[in-house]
C-alpha cells in the first residue's frame, strides 16, 4: 500500500462544502448551454389542487404569502399560476393580484385549456400572462381530437393563441406529454405560434412549457427523443427560443424529477415549474426547494438567496390541513435531520459537521436531532441531554448511566418505538436535578 501522509489540517473541501451556504458545484468543465439566469415558477394553486390538495381561498392566499416570503427579492420564484373555473379559485387569484400590485414579488398568472372559450374566461381578470394546455403527444391528439388528430389539435390551439394575443395576454403554451411527443408535431406547432405572435411585439412573445406529464423523461443526452430531456430542450432552443422562453414541468412518477430539472437547466432551459414541498398530481411535482438548493450550488442567486426557513411555515400549514409532508421528506420532513444510529450520534457529539450535509439549523431553521432507540447507545443519550439541557456529560457519569439503564430496560422488555424527549425528560430530571438546577 502506498504511504498515507497525515496533513497538519483536515481537508474539508471548502469549495464544494462552504460553511455558510449550500453545497457548491465545482465544475471541471462548465456546461456550455448553462443559462446566464434561471428562476422557477409555482403551480401549487393549480397542479397542487389538481393533485388533491384541498384549498380554500384563505389557505390558497396563505400559501401564496409564504411563497412570497420565501422568494423575497431573490427572484427565485417569479410567477404562480391559478385555476379560474370556480369562484374560490378566482377569489384566490384576485387576492394574489392585489398583493402583487401592492409589491409582492410573485406575479399571478392563470391556467386554461388552449381553447378560445377558455381565453374568454380570463380576458377581464387583469392577468398579463396565461398558461394554455396544448396536448402534444399522439397519445392525446389522436384521441382527444378524433378524427382530426394532430392538425385539428394545432388549429384549436392556434385559434386560442390568436384570441389571447388580441386580448393583450401573453400566451404560455404547455406542451403536455412532451416526453412522449413527436417533434414532427411540436416543431411546426412552435414555429406557427411564434409566427402568429411576432407582429404583437416582445411584450407578447410566447413562452413554451415542456411537460414531462408522466415522469418518463430521462436526464441524459445519449438516449433518443422524445425521452431525453436535454435533447428536447436543445431541439426547442434550436427553433429560436431563448432560455427565458422555455419552462420545464416534470412529474415524479419514476423518481427522476429533480435530476430531470437539472438536466433541463444544463441543456439551456431557463425556468423550472413546480411546487414548494413537491405537492402535485400522483407522485408530485418538482419540489422547488430542492431544485433551488442545487441552483444555488451552481452559482445562481449569489447576491440574494431565498429564505429557506420560511418553508417551515408551509410544512406546518400543510400539517394543519391534514396534508403534511412525509416524515422522511427531504429537508422539511419531521425526521429529515433525525438520526437513530449510535455511531451517527457519536459523530454529531464529536464534530457535528460529520453527519450534516450543510448548516441545517442556520439555512433551514431546523435542528439536528437524535431519537433514542435500541441502536442509539450512550452517544444518542449524551446528544439529547446536551441539546435539551445544555449539559456536558461523560459516558461514565453515574447519572447518565442511570438514565441509560432505564432506557435499555425499555428495549430489553420488547419496546420497538423510539423514546422522545417528552417521555425522557422526567427520567433525566430526576437523575440530573442538582446539575440541572445549578446550570440555570
Amino acid at each position: 500500500m502506498a504511504s498515507i501522509v497525515d496533513p497538519e489540517q483536515p481537508n474539508y473541501f471548502p469549495e464544494s462544502f462552504p460553511r455558510e451556504s449550500f453545497p457548491a458545484y465545482v465544475w471541471t468543465e462548465r456546461p456550455n448551454d448553462l443559462p446566464a439566469e434561471v428562476w422557477t415558477t409555482e403551480t401549487t394553486h393549480r397542479d397542487g389542487q389538481q393533485g388533491g390538495l384541498p384549498l380554500t381561498t384563505e389557505q390558497g392566499l396563505a400559501i401564496y404569502d409564504i411563497q412570497c416570503r420565501f422568494t423575497g427579492d431573490s427572484g427565485a420564484i417569479r410567477q404562480a399560476e391559478f385555476f379560474v373555473y370556480r369562484p374560490s379559485d378566482r377569489a384566490m387569484l384576485e387576492g394574489a393580484l392585489e398583493r402583487w400590485r401592492g409589491g409582492a414579488p410573485i406575479e399571478p398568472t392563470t391556467w386554461i385549456r388552449a381553447t378560445a372559450k377558455d381565453v374568454a374566461l380570463i380576458r377581464s381578470l387583469g392577468v398579463r400572462e396565461t398558461g394554455m394546455l396544448a396536448s402534444a403527444s399522439d397519445y392525446h391528439t389522436f384521441h382527444k381530437f378524433a378524427p382530426g388528430g394532430r392538425s385539428q389539435a394545432a388549429r384549436v390551439y392556434l385559434d386560442a393563441v390568436q384570441v389571447a394575443l388580441d386580448a393583450g395576454i401573453r400566451p404560455r403554451l404547455h406542451l403536455e406529454d412532451a416526453t412522449r411527443a413527436p417533434m414532427e408535431f411540436m416543431a411546426p406547432f412552435v414555429e406557427a405560434v411564434m409566427a402568429l405572435a411576432e407582429p404583437y411585439g416582445a411584450a407578447l412573445r410566447p413562452k413554451f412549457r415542456l411537460c414531462d406529464t408522466m415522469g418518463l423523461g430521462l436526464p441524459y443526452d445519449d438516449v433518443a427523443l422524445p425521452r431525453s430531456v436535454p435533447l428536447l430542450v436543445k431541439a426547442m432552443r434550436g427553433l429560436g427560443l431563448e432560455a427565458a422562453d422555455l419552462e420545464f414541468h416534470p412529474h415524479n412518477d419514476t423518481w427522476l424529477v429533480v435530476a430531470n430539472c437539472l438536466a433541463a437547466i444544463r441543456a439551456g432551459c431557463g425556468v423550472i415549474n413546480g411546487t414548494s414541498l413537491g405537492k402535485g398530481e400522483r407522485s408530485g411535482n418538482a419540489p422547488l426547494e430542492a431544485v433551488l438548493l442545487h441552483l444555488i450550488g451552481m452559482g445562481y442567486f449569489a447576491e440574494r438567496q431565498p429564505d429557506f426557513t420560511a418553508l417551515n411555515d408551509l410544512a406546518d400549514l400543510y400539517a394543519a390541513m391534514g396534508e403534511g409532508v412525509p416524515a422522511k421528506y427531504p429537508l422539511y420532513g419531521r425526521d429529515a435531520h433525525r438520526t437513530r444510529a449510535g455511531v451517527h450520534a457519536d459523530g454529531l457529539n464529536k464534530f457535528w459537521w460529520m453527519y450534516a450535509p450543510f448548516d441545517v439549523p442556520k439555512l433551514l431553521g431546523r435542528p439536528l436531532e437524535v431519537s433514542l432507540t435500541k441502536d442509539s447507545g450512550l452517544a444518542g443519550l449524551i446528544f439529547v441531554i446536551r441539546q435539551r439541557m445544555g449539559l456536558e456529560v461523560a459516558k461514565d457519569d453515574p447519572r447518565l448511566q442511570a438514565v441509560y439503564a432505564w432506557l435499555t430496560a425499555e428495549f430489553d422488555h420488547g419496546r420497538q418505538t423510539s423514546v422522545e424527549w417528552e417521555e425522557l425528560e422526567p427520567i433525566v430530571a430526576r437523575s440530573f436535578a442538582p446539575a440541572a438546577a445549578g446550570s440555570r
